[in-house]
């Protein structure tokens, strides 16, 4: 597994697709792969950590710029 998580930019996708994008690349990786997503749709800092509780996926960090959102999402 790599050091550095593979990052998903999903800027200038509305709602609800960079959810349903990160839930795919997350269950189609290995079991402690980390996802880094930066999204700028005003609804990523609800949608994905909801998304996270729902489907049992973790997220580690969240930090948002002026333009749009980090996330990391680990697949336990």
């Amino acid at each position: 597994m790599s050091d550095q998580p593979t990052c998903l930019d999903l800027r200038g996708l509305k709602c609800p697709l960079p959810a349903l994008f990160a839930r795919r690349a997350l269950a189609r990786s290995l079991p402690g792969t980390v996802i880094e997503v930066i999204a700028d749709d005003p609804l990523a800092p609800v949608d994905l950590p909801h998304m996270c509780v729902q489907e049992g996926y973790e997220v580690i960090d969240s930090a948002r710029a002026a333009d749009c959102l980090r996330i990391l999402l680990r697949r336990p």
